[in-house]
C-alpha cells in the first residue's frame, strides 16, 4: 500500500489515512479555520483522532458493519471533546469517509461524503464508488466560494450557509457528531477475486478526474498502475495552477495488494504550486 499527501502551503494536513493488514481508511476533515471558541482542538484534531478510531476498530472488532463502526468511531470521537467544545455546533469540525476491509473472500467498502473510492477489477470498467449528495448541493456554491476571500466574513457566511446542509434530509452527510449519520454512508462489497487494486482518494485527489477531467477512471487507474499515486497529484496541483483553483489537501491510498492491505505505508509529498 502507498499512501501519498501533498498538503496546502502554509496549512496543517487535514486528512487522515491508516491501513491494517485487513483494512484500509482514508478521513478528510472539514470545517471552518480558526473557530478556537467553538472546537479548541480543530479539524486535523478531529480528522485524526476519528480516522484511529475507525481504524482500530477495524482490526479488533470483527463481525459487525462498516456503518456500524463508523457510527462507533464518531461516537468515540464526540465523547472526546463533548465537554470541552460546542460539538453541535454548524461550523464545529467534520469529515468524509472511505474505508475498505477484506472479509471472507470479500472487500466490503464504505463511503459518506465526497471521498471517493475505486475498486479495479481485472475484467471490467473500475467500480467508482461515491457519495454525490455533498457534491451537487456544493456545486451551486463553488463559484461564489472561489471569487470570495478565503477566511474573509463572506467566505465564513457561505460555508456557514452551505453547511447547514450537513446531516439532515434532503442535505449530505458526513461524519461529525451525530453517530446516525453513518448509517447514510455509500456501502457494499466485491469478491476480492475479481479485483487487482483499490484506491481511496480525498476529494483534493479526486478532481483528477471529477473536476479536472485529466481522464476518466480507467485513465487514472492506468496513471496509478505505471506512475503511482504521486503523479496524480503532480498533475492535479498543475492544473489547479492553470485554472487559478485554490489548492485542497491531496491524499490518496493505494492499495495493490489486496491480499495485505497494510504491511507498510510509504508517506510523500508533492510539490505546492
Amino acid at each position: 500500500m502507498t499512501s501519498v499527501a501533498a498538503v496546502r502551503a502554509g496549512r496543517v494536513n487535514e486528512d487522515f489515512t491508516g491501513a491494517v493488514p485487513t483494512a484500509a481508511v482514508l478521513v478528510d476533515g472539514a470545517g471552518i479555520p480558526d473557530t478556537g471558541s467553538i472546537c479548541r482542538h480543530g479539524v486535523a484534531w478531529y480528522a485524526t483522532r476519528l480516522g484511529g478510531s475507525l481504524l482500530g476498530l477495524l482490526s479488533l472488532v470483527r463481525g459487525r458493519s462498516l456503518p456500524g463502526l463508523l457510527a462507533e468511531a464518531i461516537e468515540q470521537v464526540t465523547d472526546d471533546h463533548r465537554d470541552s467544545c460546542d460539538v453541535a455546533n454548524p461550523i464545529s469540525p467534520s469529515a468524509t469517509v472511505a474505508a475498505l476491509r477484506l472479509c471472507d473472500g470479500l472487500v466490503e467498502y464504505l463511503v459518506l461524503g465526497d471521498a471517493v473510492l475505486v475498486l479495479d477489477r481485472a475484467d471490467g470498467v473500475p467500480l467508482v464508488v461515491s457519495d454525490p449528495r455533498e457534491v451537487d448541493i456544493s456545486r451551486s456554491y463553488r463559484s461564489a466560494l472561489e471569487a470570495t476571500a478565503e477566511g474573509s466574513d463572506e467566505y465564513r457566511r457561505l460555508l456557514r450557509e452551505l453547511r447547514a446542509n450537513r446531516n439532515r434530509p434532503g442535505g449530505f452527510w458526513v461524519a461529525k457528531d451525530d453517530p446516525m449519520a453513518a448509517d447514510e454512508a455509500v456501502t457494499g462489497s466485491c469478491p476480492v477475486s475479481e479485483l487487482t487494486s483499490a484506491v481511496l482518494l480525498s476529494n483534493g485527489a479526486s478532481r483528477f478526474v471529477d473536476r479536472f477531467r485529466l481522464a476518466d477512471w480507467p485513465g487514472a487507474m492506468a496513471v496509478l498502475a505505471l506512475s503511482g499515486p504521486t503523479e496524480i497529484i503532480r498533475r492535479v496541483r498543475q492544473a489547479e495552477a492553470r485554472h487559478a483553483v485554490a489548492a485542497d489537501d491531496a491524499t490518496i491510498v493505494h492499495c495493490t495488494d489486496l491480499a495485505d492491505l497494510g504491511p507498510s505505508a510509504d508517506e510523500a509529498g508533492s510539490p505546492d504550486p
